[in-house]
């Protein structure tokens, strides 16, 4: 390829990078949202300010499971641009009610109410638990996706 070529083709390749990251990062932060909604008080309050360690670690796993699935999704996804953004939106978004429903379960199936362990200034082994439960469903639906 000459370099006539190239400049064109690595424009192209910087638009398509910007339009993937763009919607993988509209997923992360729709993640984020839900994550929020299903936690008592502000998630961003309790890691960013009042830094929360439980809170932490739900806010921690929860983003890297996401980007296990928005990751498979993107290396898998249609080699037409639109079309393999809409995979990333409908598998990513499909991930975050994967976890909300996770997160879900886990309110109903263990013991004690993991909700009330978020707000607190005291680590608990009870938020590793959780955190490695959203990693290991974000990985069966990743390998799903693949």
């Amino acid at each position: 390829m000459n370099s006539a070529d190239h400049i064109p083709n690595l424009l192209d390749g910087i638009g398509v990078s910007l339009a993937y990251f763009g919607v993988g990062a509209l997923v992360l932060a729709a993640g984020f949202v839900v994550l929020d909604l299903l936690t008592p008080g502000s998630l961003r309050h309790h890691v960013f300010v009042d830094h929360r360690p439980n809170a932490a670690a739900l806010h921690a796993a929860s983003a890297l499971a996401l980007a296990i699935i928005v990751v498979t999704v993107m290396v898998n996804a249609s080699d037409a641009l639109v079309w393999g953004l809409v995979d990333v939106v409908v598998y990513g978004l499909l991930g975050v009610v994967f976890q909300a429903v996770t997160l879900v379960i886990l309110e109903l199936a263990v013991p004690g109410r993991f909700r009330d362990l978020v707000a607190s200034p005291t680590f608990s082994t009870a938020s590793l638990a959780v955190a490695a439960t959203l990693v290991a469903v974000a990985a069966v639906n990743a390998a799903a996706i693949a």
